[in-house]
């Protein structure tokens, strides 16, 4: 049974490629249909688009992905200092719901700032 399983996994593929080479002809197109494409090169820019004052729309981008990044660290600081002080005031025993919030905020702005940093 295994057997019988292995060839007919194995005879698959085959399957599939005949099925897709055969209904490809071997002649080439005519040379009124062929395109030339510019060749590609590593860190060319002609595929990034330009903005109207010329800048480069990816530079951009960047740009205010690292203005945002500063302003939500900043925010960071702040709220990681006010929950600092929120603890040290606090019992050990109750936790308030400001508090709790503060966490909640801090996560999402940490997650906010690792994507951006992911995607750059």
């Amino acid at each position: 049974m295994k057997s019988r399983i292995w060839r007919g996994a194995m005879a698959l593929p085959v399957v599939v490629a005949l099925s897709l080479t055969s209904g490809r002809s071997t002649a080439s197109p005519p040379a009124s249909q062929v395109q030339e494409l510019p060749p590609l090169i590593p860190g060319d820019r002609a595929d990034d688009g330009k903005l109207p004052n010329g800048k480069s729309q990816k530079d951009a981008i960047l740009k205010a992905a690292y203005e945002q990044n500063l302003k939500d660290v900043t925010r960071l600081v702040e709220l990681s200092g006010e929950l600092k002080q929120d603890l040290e005031k606090g019992n050990r025993f109750v936790l308030s719901m400001a508090t709790l919030k503060k966490t909640d905020e801090i996560e999402k702005l940490v997650k906010k700032i690792r994507s951006r940093m992911r995607q750059d």
